[in-house]
């Protein structure tokens, strides 16, 4: 390996090349090739439709991808299965919520900390370190008081908390949020934010996608702007929102 790949490696944590999409004859990503920082949060903006969403479902293997490769961590893939992400050291959240709803607020987390099978989980004993790191992420998340309820009893801020939960107790190095924050209100929102941040200071890559130019202000540390499902710029983020051709995407001028 030369030294130019070297850096690249130690920086990036997570690279595109070349990826496409396609529904029908419609690119919904056009040969997208982006780098992501390993050190802090990254938001993923551009205006309605211009595969925000897609990308984070082709990095999750949500989706296959058409053509090009995800280097994650210097390993490059051509495929990515969903179920082996967290084996890539890579989780994600949704932007509509999905929870084990019959199940209780401490039970959703307990699934994903003794296996990553649903079945199974529900007839392995928990360990007593299993409960202790459960309370841990439920308290971190202000969950711990509601251990007990049903996830489809909670409010629609408490199912997002809840999600954020279950993506810690994976414990990975990579976190793929889409729309964290929409749909909040002003306190659970805040709340949103502090567990981000307190993410990226214990050295945890956040990626996240919002339509909310004041969070992506306030939280993101690098921007990528996608357009029509293409790299149209990257960088610090108020230099690239500054930029005319950002401010045309937006504007569609």
């Amino acid at each position: 390996m030369n030294a130019s790949n070297s850096a690249n490696r130690e920086d990036y944590i997570l690279q595109t090349v070349e990826v496409s999409k396609y529904f029908g004859a419609v690119a919904a990503v056009d040969g997208l090739s982006i780098a992501i920082p390993r050190k802090g949060v990254t938001s993923i903006v551009g205006p309605n439709g211009s595969g925000k969403s897609t990308l984070i479902n082709l990095l999750s293997g949500i989706l296959p991808l058409d053509e090009g490769m995800v280097i994650i961590d210097g390993l490059g893939l051509r495929v990515v299965h969903a179920h082996e992400t967290p084996d890539h050291s890579i989780t994600r959240t949704f932007q509509e919520v999905r929870l084990f709803n019959q199940i209780s607020v401490m039970d959703n987390i307990l699934v994903v900390l003794t296996t990553r099978g649903f079945w199974p989980s529900l007839f392995e004993r928990s360990k007593r370190r299993h409960r202790e790191q459960a309370q841990e992420i439920l308290e971190k998340v202000g969950m711990w008081e509601k251990r007990d309820s049903l996830a489809m009893d909670l409010s629609y801020g408490q199912r997002k908390l809840l999600e954020i939960g279950r993506a810690m107790a994976l414990n990975v190095n990579i976190y793929l949020l889409d729309e964290p924050f929409a749909g909040l209100f002003p306190q659970m929102l805040e709340r949103v934010k502090d567990i981000l941040k307190d993410m990226r200071d214990e050295g945890k890559t956040i990626i996240f996608v919002s339509h909310n130019m004041d969070i992506v202000r306030e939280m993101a540390d690098h921007l990528i702007v996608l357009e029509d499902g293409k790299f149209l710029l990257s960088g610090e983020v108020e230099n690239v929102l500054n930029q005319p051709q950002v401010i045309a995407a937006y504007l569609g001028t």
